[in-house]
């Protein structure tokens, strides 16, 4: 992730001042319930924020409408990148807190046209646990979901 910081101050958050028309942003879309935009970072040609318009600084504080809405903005906007800038890749990108490498606390996901040799990089070490492991944390996800 690049290592912007939002220097908004406490109870200002940069996205939201945004969604008020308060500072200036490049518009792609924007419905109901999200507004897409230029990120100023631009790491490739066409890579865009979408955001949700009430505050809400992670996933977790989202409603499953905006979640929806979320999605189905990202979705039209990947295909207008995709039809616009015709890249070779399309990463999509969502941060949760400070240890997920969330720079901006109001919920967003990253539209990012791929190029070969751009640049990013999304890797990690493989730990590959174990058959039986993976089927203990399948079975507690599962009871987490039934609600139990």
């Amino acid at each position: 992730m690049p290592m912007f910081v939002d220097t908004s101050p406490p109870g200002q958050c940069i996205f939201c001042r945004l969604v008020a028309g308060e500072i200036p942003a490049a518009r792609v879309f924007e419905d109901e319930l999200t507004v897409a935009f230029m990120d100023i970072g631009q790491v490739n040609p066409g890579h865009v924020l979408v955001a949700t318009k009430r505050h809400a600084a992670t996933l977790f504080d989202i409603t499953p409408q905006e979640a929806a809405a979320v999605a189905q903005t990202v979705q039209r906007v990947a295909f207008a990148v995709r039809d616009t800038f015709d890249p070779p890749g399309l990463t999509l990108l969502q941060a949760n807190g400070r240890e997920g490498d969330q720079t901006v606390f109001h919920f967003h996901m990253h539209v990012v046209p791929r190029h070969g040799d751009d640049g990013i990089a999304l890797s990690w070490p493989r730990k590959d646990p174990p058959g039986d492991i993976l089927q203990g944390y399948a079975a507690r996800l599962r009871d987490a979901i039934a609600g139990g």
